[in-house]
This record gives C-alpha cells, sequence and structure tokens, in this order.
C-alpha cells in the first residue's frame, strides 16, 4: 500500500495506493473544507492544476448539509463529482477551537453549533460514522489538539484520552467497513500523534499509536501559536518513532519553506488553508518570494503575476488585470489567484519528488529557499 521508491536522509519519495488511485509523496492536499476549494475552483479545475488529494472537513459537512444526506447522493466523491484521493479530518480541530461552546468529556465532547446554536456531540464512533457517510478514501481519528501552551499535566491527560479515542476509532472504523451497505469499504484510517511542545510525551505517544497498526500517521497540534523552530525540532524528534512502512502527515501546514523543512524530515503529506486564503487576497507565491497584487506598482504591470508559470492566470492574465478585478470585487480576481497559488504549491511538490528521484533534495530546497527570500514586495 505504502512504496517508498527514494530516499535522501529522512526525505522520502514514496507512492501510497488507495481504493480511488495511486497518491505520489510527498503530496500537498488541496483543502475544501465543505466540499469546495474557496475561490469558485471547480473539480475540472483542480484536475488541470494537478491536484493529487482533496480535502475536506467532517465537521463542516456535518452541521451542513448533513453526512446523511452526502449519503444519499452516494458519498463524497460522487457529490462533488471528484475521482480521485479524498481525505476528511475528523472534526477535532474545529470542535476544540470551539473552546466557549464546549464541554469535553471520556465519551467524547459536546459541543454548540457554530451556525445555528444547536447542541451536537461527537466521539470517536460519531466522528468515524459521519467519514463512513462520506465515504471519503482517507478518514482521521478524533482526537483532541492540546494547545501548544498547555501545561504539562493537561498535555499528559489530552494524549493519554486521545491514544484511547484512536483504539475505538479503529474499532468503529472496522465495524463501518464491514457493514453491507457500507459506500466504501476500504476506507483509511490515521491515528494522530500529539504532545504539544514536549519531547517525551510526543515520543511515548508515537511509540503507543504505532503499535495500532494505523494505515498512516498524523503530526498534529503544531502551527498552533508556537515558533518554526519548536514545530521543526517537534517534527525531527517524532518521526522516527513512527512507523517507516506508513505515511507521514503533518496537519495544517503550511508555508513553501515549512513544507521544504517538514520534507527534508521525513514527511509525506500536507495540508494548509495559504494558498487559497492569501489568494483570496490578492496575496501571491512566486519562485521569487511573495507578492502584493494591491500593490499600487502593479497597476500598469503587463507581466504574469509569474513568467514561466503555466496555471491558467498566468498562461493569459496581466497582473494589472487581476488587480483591477480585485479592487473591483469581481469573483474572476479572486478565482485566477486561488488557481495560481495551488498550481504553485502543487507544481512545488512535483519538483520536490523530482528532486528526491534525482538524488538532488538538498541542492533544490536551497536554491528554492534562497529563490523565494530574493523578492520582498
Amino acid at each position: 500500500m505504502y512504496k517508498i521508491i527514494k530516499q535522501e536522509g529522512s526525505a522520502k519519495r514514496a507512492a501510497f495506493t488507495t481504493v480511488h488511485g495511486t497518491i505520489q509523496t510527498p503530496v500537498f492536499m488541496n483543502v475544501g473544507t465543505v466540499a469546495a476549494i474557496k475561490g469558485a475552483v471547480s473539480t475540472e479545475d483542480l484536475e488541470g492544476i494537478g491536484t493529487q488529494v482533496e480535502l475536506s472537513n467532517t465537521y463542516h459537512l456535518h452541521v451542513r448539509p448533513g453526512d446523511q444526506i452526502i449519503r444519499k447522493m452516494g458519498g463524497l466523491h460522487k457529490f462533488m463529482s471528484w475521482n480521485k484521493p479524498i481525505l476528511t479530518d475528523s472534526g477535532g480541530f474545529q470542535v476544540f477551537s470551539l473552546a466557549g461552546l464546549r464541554k469535553i468529556k471520556e465519551e467524547g465532547v459536546y459541543f454548540h453549533s457554530h451556525i445555528d446554536g444547536r447542541k451536537i456531540f461527537m466521539g470517536p464512533e460519531e466522528s468515524m460514522q459521519i467519514q463512513s457517510n462520506l465515504a471519503s478514501t482517507i478518514a482521521m481519528a478524533f482526537d483532541e489538539c492540546p494547545s501548544s501552551v498547555a501545561e504539562r499535566r493537561y498535555v499528559e491527560d489530552s494524549v493519554a484520552r486521545t491514544t484511547r479515542w484512536l483504539m475505538r476509532c479503529k474499532k468503529e472504523m472496522e465495524r463501518l467497513n464491514g457493514l453491507a451497505d457500507t459506500i466504501n469499504h476500504n476506507q483509511l484510517l490515521f491515528g494522530i500523534n500529539q504532545g504539544a511542545v514536549f519531547d517525551d510525551i510526543r515520543i511515548e505517544h508515537a511509540r503507543r499509536i504505532s503499535e495500532l497498526d494505523c494505515d498512516g500517521y498524523a503530526i498534529g497540534g503544531l502551527a498552533v501559536g508556537e515558533s518554526h523552530e519548536q514545530m521543526y525540532h517537534v517534527i525531527e524528534e517524532t518521526v522516527p518513532y513512527l512507523p517507516k512502512d506508513k505515511p507521514t502527515y503533518l496537519m495544517g501546514v503550511g508555508t513553501p519553506a515549512n513544507i521544504l523543512e517538514a520534507v527534508e524530515r521525513g514527511v509525506d503529506f500536507f495540508d494548509c488553508v495559504y494558498p487559497t486564503r492569501n489568494g483570496r487576497h490578492g496575496h501571491l507565491y512566486t519562485n521569487q518570494g511573495k507578492i502584493n497584487l494591491f500593490n499600487a506598482k502593479h497597476e500598469l504591470d503587463e507581466r504574469p503575476i509569474e513568467e514561466g508559470c503555466m496555471c491558467p492566470a498566468c498562461r493569459r492574465y496581466s497582473r494589472a488585470y487581476i488587480r483591477h478585478l480585485l479592487k473591483a470585487k469581481e469573483m474572476l480576481g479572486m478565482r485566477l489567484c486561488v488557481l495560481h497559488n495551488l498550481y504553485f504549491y502543487n507544481t512545488m511538490m512535483e519538483e520536490i519528488r523530482n528532486a528526491l528521484e534525482a538524488g538532488e533534495f538538498a541542492s533544490y530546497k536551497r536554491h528554492k529557499l534562497e529563490g523565494m527570500k530574493a523578492l520582498q514586495s
């Protein structure tokens, strides 16, 4: 299922075979929280810009339109007309971000919907049931995401509960996959490592969940307030204690530099809202650094966002025109910027895979980082 093709230090070039196709890693998953990429990006667009995996959110889809509706429509793949892999996160991060609206107990979490205020309960079994209804390729275990600045005792208790919840998730996933009317009988389950910035808690938790033989493992609870140096340190300390024959996923990360540093430390999977969120605000990634199209200097700029880029925006439109669309609040402006940023990320991952295959990742990383520092805008 997971095959390492080439290694350079801790960095891995691999292939992960699923029921919805083989994922070439390292990979960036394009984030479509409610089964759509913000910025009017269609399924055809995703196919055209080289997207391998789409990521959607269990909590948001449970609240609206409802996972039962998606089940009746044949599952998430059919619902959004996407035939490649989909990863659904468990809803844990969203639930725990509702700090004033939730109560954590051993059985799960009681909270109020951010949309209409109605009471909702979600525990490991409920999260697995919702994700089974969505019929995603990869389901994430239900976990607690403690703050990176939480006290040690709280983190210890939280991580112990997350381990118990993972055992329940695994048992329920096995039950659901065996039911006759389940849409995806081959749904995979990824466990999640937690532990804030405590090395020993992270390592012990990695060891413990590795024994549970999940289909893959994520490192969660990072990029939530700690420094980049702390994040890289946690990855470096934790990855060696996760299974070598399973993919490793760094949740919610990050910038191009974050991704390059994490690939070097052995991470396969990434997701982040940065390319779409920044794109909608006219902040665009290039190989010379980020540019802000709202800057007045682009008012008469006839160049594409980046020379040589083959994304739908750069192949046809000028910075000046896209800037005008953004200023006029035309949806097309946001759409073109989001497409460019996602194309940049997807293309960077392809470059990373090629560099690893050629044994030139260290050189590629150095030149990529140097190039992206060149432009200040």
